[in-house]
């Protein structure tokens, strides 16, 4: 007898990166000393989220080919730019207003200048790339190698840090940066390396993603579903008009701006490894977490339907050019 645990999984928006996260945090709101109970190898998987994460950062890397053609560059550059300065508007924003901790009451409770930053600056790399081999070219899924430097907390660090919040030293700066590089090094030497190293990274998603679960107290994060969900629509709004213009700027249609415009499953990861790394967003944290989650969901939910509406316009349009007026014998349009 087989049971389709992998199919399900798959069916849900981000389902490999949400349902394990979600069953950590169950765990832990139910049984809170579970993995202390346990200890050893049961206990690492309750607390070992951030030596996962360094390993899915190195196959991450791995999979970044330097050698992308010019036009790959110069989009994928211009999408990865794109969500850099969206971030950073961001920040300065919220940053001024909010500081490094959550909002403490009201409907905003929890919301914070981190779980946006965390929200914007990491793209769904698997949603892209099936979105433009659906309405875009091979060179357009093809951007995403560029895009892949977004994995990790190094941009929000330093998007965080440009916003006027608490720094980072640079040896924390550079420790964020270093799995991905090491991981780059390799796939570049070695495409056997390549294929191998970026073929493990989605099978650690599930055991880092329990693992941040398992520090989750569900009670105190139970506002996230509606907040959660204007995290995601903000997300596609804000960053999807940045991403379309920067799409349509550099002689693209708009429609790998807006596929663009969402949040990778591994950005839940990243308010636990800045809060790790600077104190002063522990409390910000927690509620980050669950809150990027939701976004994970509801970009996943959103984007494709924009692209694909925004694609069928861009289609329509075409056809419309290329078979012209028809005109009658005289030479005039009919």
């Amino acid at each position: 007898m087989q049971v389709p645990i992998k199919k399900s999984l798959e069916r849900v928006p981000g389902g490999m990166m949400i349902v394990p996260l979600l069953l950590g945090a169950v765990v832990h709101t139910l049984f809170p000393s579970a993995g202390g109970y346990f200890g050893s190898f049961t206990g690492a998987l309750f607390s070992g989220s951030l030596t996962i994460l360094a390993v899915f950062y190195v196959c991450m890397g791995a999979s970044i080919d330097v050698r992308a053609t010019p036009y790959i560059v110069k989009k994928g550059g211009a999408l990865f730019a794109s969500k850099v300065v969206a971030s950073i508007l961001v920040g300065l924003v919220l940053g001024h207003f909010l500081g490094e901790g959550p909002v403490s009451g009201g409907f905003f409770a929890g919301i914070s200048t981190l779980a946006v930053v965390a929200a914007i600056n990491d793209t769904n790399g698997g949603l892209y790339m099936a979105l433009m081999g659906q309405f875009g070219k091979p060179k357009d899924v093809a951007a995403y190698s560029i895009l892949t430097i977004e994995s990790g907390p190094f941009l929000t660090m330093v998007t965080l840090g440009v916003a006027g919040l608490s720094a980072f030293p640079w040896q924390t700066l550079v420790g964020a940066l270093l799995p991905l590089l090491v991981g780059a090094i390799l796939g570049n030497l070695d495409r056997d390396m390549r294929g191998w190293l970026g073929g493990a990274a989605p099978v650690l998603i599930p055991f880092f993603a329990f693992a941040l679960g398992a520090g989750i107290d569900l009670k105190s994060v139970w506002t996230a579903g509606l907040l959660g969900l204007g995290l995601g629509v903000a997300v596609v709004v804000f960053s999807g008009a940045i991403l379309f213009t920067a799409d349509r700027l550099t002689g693209g249609s708009g429609v790998a701006g807006l596929a663009a415009a969402s949040t990778a499953g591994n950005a839940a990861a990243v308010p636990a490894i800045v809060a790790g790394a600077n104190p002063a967003y522990k409390d910000a944290a927690a509620h980050a977490t669950v809150l990027v989650a939701a976004a994970v969901v509801v970009t996943a939910i959103l984007v494709p339907i924009v692209t694909a509406w925004w694609a069928s316009l861009v289609r329509h349009r075409e056809e419309e050019r290329a078979d012209g007026p028809v005109r009658d014998g005289e030479g005039g349009a009919v």
